[in-house]
């Protein structure tokens, strides 16, 4: 087995997890040359929802936040989290501008694009796993880890055999929900590891507080990679930290090679950033609690949270336990999905509405709808004709890969945005976040010429929306 390779998440989804990716880039530059020192197998440090807050929060430049992270670590494979056919937003995009986006990472440096899709359709990770085979990037493809009756080692195996033929360098085990218990992992890396030749990495949360004991027994059964955050932005909804691991596996055949005392210096660094986190409320300490309900309704921590504020806004929050009896039923009507972005909200709030109405599906909404019909790829389960036109009535159930129904939008977009264009990547920018993205050029153009927003003509434009 040898050598047990680790991916830090402190500079995305640790972050993300605890503090809303509130971290910027001039909070990361300090320590970056010291991260790069370490050996890490990669750091994740962009996509997931870094690129939403960044121009929704920070106002700062994705793209620049990836240009001066390469050019900081230029020893360390850089990392991120890419939603397939969604890209970094919030509905499936057209081939042409996922295919342009990923080339565009590589070229800004990244190196290694994990790629998943919420239901766990492979239809919709093809374009994006060829486009990153064609920019020599590393295709690593996430299987949406879920329970329900349908998702046996033999339903993982099959997709596993699929992302590989599909193209992919690598497949990661993506525990969003924190649901993997300890001789689980074993047993599922052993049976992924028998079905396919391509490296296998291990992605668990700490909200159920056996993380640590995951990747215990998923190296002892033969995983290649794990993910970890380093210990002052670890436990709770982020991961097991960096240094116990490290230590975990000390001397043994899997050690890392990564030097403890080194690692103690970023520890340092991260200490009093997460000092400056917590003093200025953006860290709830509770986030570091260990929750099992994940474990007993299979249900994501955040989406519990959801639940209860949406019943809470109903004047019904007597009712949870009613929707969380709900929130399994509602998913098998809907063909089993995997409960993760966008999936676990959809699915949420029709089980809630459900509740508060006393009648099941007498308000749909849109997403459910949706869902439903196949706008968002094939669900792991066919759904029942007869619910299905319940809900869609007499339209046309979506059977092809959702993309298919997509023009090319690349030129269209660019021709939207031409008064805001700076640099190449903005078209994407605005294509993912056409609400969004003007403000924040706006805001760039003002900074760059020195202009108090209020009194430009920028200002004064009406913005494509």
């Amino acid at each position: 087995m040898g050598k047990l390779k680790i991916t830090e998440t402190v500079l995305r989804d640790a972050h993300q997890s605890l503090i809303a990716t509130r971290m910027s880039i001039d909070e990361m530059k300090p320590i970056l040359s010291k991260m790069d020192e370490i050996g890490f197998y990669s750091a994740e440090v962009w996509g997931g929802a870094t690129f939403d807050a960044c121009i929704r929060f920070l106002n700062e430049d994705p793209w620049e936040r990836l240009r001066t992270i390469r050019k900081a670590m230029p020893n360390t494979k850089l990392q991120m989290l890419f939603r397939g056919q969604n890209m970094l937003g919030y509905r499936h995009y057209a081939d042409d501008l996922v295919e342009y986006f990923v080339q565009k990472s590589i070229a800004n440096g990244i190196d290694i694009i994990r790629i998943f899709d919420a239901l766990n359709d492979i239809r919709n990770l093809e374009t994006a796993i060829k486009a990153a085979n064609k920019e020599k990037g590393h295709a690593q493809v996430a299987i949406s880890y879920t329970l329900g009756e349908v998702f046996t080692h033999e339903y993982y195996m099959d997709y596993a055999k699929r992302i590989e033929a599909a193209g992919a360098d690598s497949i990661c085990i993506k525990d969003m929900a924190a649901l993997l218990t300890p001789y689980e992992a074993s047993s599922l890396v052993k049976d992924l590891k028998s079905v396919v030749k391509i490296p296998i990495q291990l992605h668990t949360h700490y909200t159920s507080g056996l993380a640590s004991m995951c990747i215990l027994k998923a190296v002892e059964a033969g995983v290649d990679a794990v993910d970890t955050a380093m210990s002052p932005l670890a436990l709770g909804t982020s991961h097991a930290p960096t240094e116990s691991i490290v230590a975990t596996f000390r001397g043994t055949e899997y050690d890392t090679g990564l030097d403890l005392v080194k690692l103690n210096e970023i520890r340092d660094y991260f200490m009093t950033l997460r000092k400056k986190y917590i003093d200025s409320g953006l860290l709830d300490p509770s986030m570091l609690a260990t929750d099992t309900n994940a474990l007993l309704y299979q249900v994501p921590g955040g989406m519990l949270s959801n639940l209860l504020s949406q019943l809470k806004q109903a004047g019904k929050a007597d009712q949870l336990e009613d929707v969380l009896k709900e929130v399994p039923r509602v998913r098998k009507d809907s063909g089993y999905p995997p409960l993760v972005t966008p999936t676990s909200q959809i699915v949420g709030t029709q089980a809630v509405f459900n509740v508060i109405m006393g009648e099941r599906y007498k308000t749909v909404t849109k997403e459910f709808k949706g869902l439903v019909k196949g706008e968002y790829g094939k669900t792991p389960v066919e759904i029942d004709p007869e619910f299905q036109k319940s809900i869609i009535g007499d339209e046309e159930p979506v059977t092809c890969r959702p993309a298919d129904l997509l023009k090319p939008e690349l030129e269209e977009m660019r021709k939207e945005c031409a008064e805001w264009t700076e640099q190449e990547e903005d078209v994407l920018t605005y294509a993912m976040f056409p609400k969004v993205a003007p403000k924040f050029f706006e805001q760039r153009r003002n900074k760059k010429y020195g202009i108090d927003g209020k009194h430009s003509d920028a200002a004064n434009k009406v913005h494509p929306v």
